[in-house]
């Protein structure tokens, strides 16, 4: 691994999410920001990096504490605060704040892609480079437009202004290959203009899997700055189950609203969940699950259950039903786990795949049983049948858990021993080196 001395510059978004390992080559969390001081007629100061550890809480590492740093790598040396971080007033963050912003270079309004740091011959770590975008009329740069161009921190102005508008086009680039949950947490730390101006430029689909990652609070707060249009739009676009637990969280009124500007078709299956009590088997699951008719193949069984758009719950088995396959189905004939799949012929039919065993659960069994049902039979996912026959969802481990923990579990996961106090405070965990 090359020493850090020996880097010349270091671009701060492609930092974004590598991992950090203590001397002795244990992983303790991944980079997520980096903090600088912006100073009036001097390049800014780094101070550190803002590192999420497990359960999701952001701490600090102070930029002393470097030992080596490259592109999938980064070490530290001696002691690293465990407390919860906070940033002072007089920082900022490099990716949740400076990315995005227009700014002026040579007179020409152009857009903040990336800043770089350097590490000067005193020792400090600098930002001495901002990598821009050209967007507005030439003036001052002469070049194409669109293009992009890296230009020294003191040809830039503009860093201190307030802007109504920043987009957030390069800081989601830096989150691009993170899951929903780590930019729901990122989401969270980011102050409320900056939140909407990231909510307004992920597309339905991803809002929609952040949204489902995210406290109730939040999710409220974020769901209510989209104009109604749009807020059904990603309603839409949740899995049903998330969405029905969301509107129970909302007015009457709003929710109804919300619903109906929804398809009907995607309203449906919400409404279907609504009516059942929250912490019962049919207010837990899931009305999406895999199902097919007895006459499929067990080559389009596991066709199905490989989509990557289905949790690894859901995959974890196949619901055999009469048609029609959508729910509320036919008559409900049983299971068919991917194990078993994987161990017949791909010609073979799912319906002699069927592990006749396992019993359904009905629709209004409590929190307590459903939870039972599954430790019983050792298993992820549970079928759920109306007093018709009819499958009418699946309950899956990940639901359970959601209505076991408590209901603010995401938010108490990052808090610690003097979770309020700075990040300079005692160390609490020790590299070599």
């Amino acid at each position: 691994m090359t020493s850090y001395a020996a880097i010349v510059r270091i671009f701060v978004a492609r930092l974004a999410g590598t991992p950090v390992f203590d001397p002795a080559g244990d992983q303790i969390g991944r980079i997520r920001d980096v903090v600088v001081a912006i100073r009036a007629h001097d390049p800014p100061r780094v101070h550190g990096l803002v590192v999420e550890v497990q359960p999701r809480r952001r701490v600090f590492l102070p930029i002393t504490r470097l030992q080596n740093i490259e592109a999938d790598a980064v070490v530290f040396t001696g002691s690293i605060n465990l407390r919860r971080f906070e940033k002072h007033s007089t920082e900022s963050l490099v990716i949740g704040e400076l990315l995005d912003l227009t700014v002026e270079v040579g007179g020409e309004k152009v857009t903040v892609l990336d800043l770089a740091m350097e590490r000067s011959r005193s020792g400090e770590w600098l930002i001495t480079k901002v990598a821009v975008m050209r967007g507005g009329a030439a003036r001052g740069l002469r070049r194409r437009r669109g293009e992009t161009l890296v230009v020294d921190w003191s040809d830039v102005n503009g860093f201190g202004a307030v802007q109504k508008d920043q987009g957030a086009a390069n800081l989601l680039a830096a989150f691009e290959e993170t899951r929903p949950a780590d930019l729901a947490n990122a989401l969270r730390h980011l102050p409320d203009k900056r939140r909407a101006e990231v909510a307004a430029a992920l597309d339905d689909d991803r809002l929609a899997d952040v949204l489902e990652e995210l406290p109730e609070r939040d999710q409220i707060g974020i769901l209510s700055r989209l104009d109604a249009e749009r807020a059904a739009d990603v309603l839409a676009a949740m899995d049903p189950d998330d969405a029905t637990d969301l509107l129970q969280d909302l007015p009457p009124g709003q929710a109804e609203a919300l619903l109906a500007r929804m398809e009907p078709r995607e309203a449906a299956p919400v409404r279907r969940l609504l009516r059942y009590a929250e912490n019962t088997a049919g207010g837990m699951m899931t009305s999406e699950p895999v199902v097919l008719p007895p006459h499929a193949t067990i080559a389009e069984a596991l066709a199905e259950i490989r989509r990557q758009d289905i949790t690894p719950a859901v995959a974890a088995q196949v619901y055999v039903t009469r048609p029609p396959v959508a729910t509320p189905t036919g008559k409900y004939l049983g299971v068919a786990h991917f194990q078993r799949l994987l161990r017949e012929p791909p010609s073979t039919l799912v319906g002699g795949a069927i592990d006749s065993s396992i019993d359904p659960i009905r629709p209004g069994l409590s929190l307590h049983g459903v939870t039972s049902y599954l430790a019983t039979y050792n298993l992820v996912a549970a079928p759920v049948v109306d007093e018709l026959g009819r499958l009418v969802g699946a309950v899956t481990v990940d639901d359970v858990l959601d209505h076991l923990l408590p209901a603010d579990w995401r938010e108490r996961d990052e808090q610690a021993p003097g979770a309020n106090e700075p990040h300079d405070g005692t160390p609490e965990v020790t590299g070599g080196g």
